[in-house]
């Protein structure tokens, strides 16, 4: 049983920081430091930018805890990239939902459900697209996922790419998720756009949230975290 934990949310940039090295255990420093229950990590890259052979999957969820579920959007013979959603604690369930627009770089939206021990929780992580109309779209496709399943409290969280705290695209989930980071992220030097977000529609279980500043050179963005309570069951 728990009293409360904390989430996270870091999109990675293939472990390469603002000096252009790529570097997984400065990485992985940032991760644990973070020491957060529940993370959702974007751009993350085995193949690409890391030593041929590596499984950066499975490397950053040593990092969190023994439970994992990776979404691939870009499988490749020189490796893969994608999202993933690290926890501490065992999923009850998981899906991947294809949130792509026909066009665009694949994108996914992981769909999980957690016990942390005092209660299942619904987590879902995603990346968004670059572009406004694509963004619309998923925005949309994620809110009719979030409808169709109802009752546990739920964290929604990851890379929106939205770069205005008060967007109208982001009014799609106001009524599903009262509870919202509004952190400056990016550029993670001199921040100005809150592109990386936490949501819940737990309020009762909602303290607050702030970005690390200290991970500034691991990565482009800065990491959000989130404190919640355990509400009663």
């Amino acid at each position: 049983m728990t009293s409360g934990f904390r989430v996270a949310t870091w999109n990675i940039h293939g472990c390469v920081g603002t000096d252009g090295v790529f570097d997984r255990e400065r990485t992985a420093g940032v991760i644990k430091s973070l020491d957060a229950s529940i993370v959702a990590l974007q751009e993350v890259d085995d193949g690409w930018r890391g030593p041929p052979g590596l499984d950066m999957f499975e490397f950053l969820r040593t990092q969190i805890g023994d439970h994992a579920v990776h979404a691939r959007a870009i499988i490749a013979a020189d490796g893969h990239y994608g999202q993933m959603l690290a926890s501490r604690w065992p999923f009850v369930e998981s899906r991947i939902h294809d949130i792509s627009v026909a066009g665009r770089e694949p994108r996914r939206l992981i769909d999980a459900v957690i016990d942390t021990g005092a209660r299942h929780w619904r987590i879902l992580a995603t990346h968004l697209g670059l572009r406004l109309g694509e963004r619309g779209r998923q925005l949309d496709h994620i809110r009719d996922v979030l409808a169709k399943e109802r009752g546990l409290p739920t964290i929604l969280l990851g890379d929106f790419n939205v770069w205005y705290p008060r967007s109208r695209a982001l009014k799609r989930l106001s009524g599903h998720m009262p509870c919202r980071s509004y952190h400056a992220t990016f550029p993670s030097r001199f921040p100005l756009f809150p592109l990386d977000r936490i949501w819940s529609d737990a309020v009762e279980a909602w303290e607050h949230s702030a970005t690390v500043t200290s991970a500034r050179p691991a990565s482009d963005h800065l990491p959000v975290v989130a404190h919640f309570r355990e509400p009663p069951c």
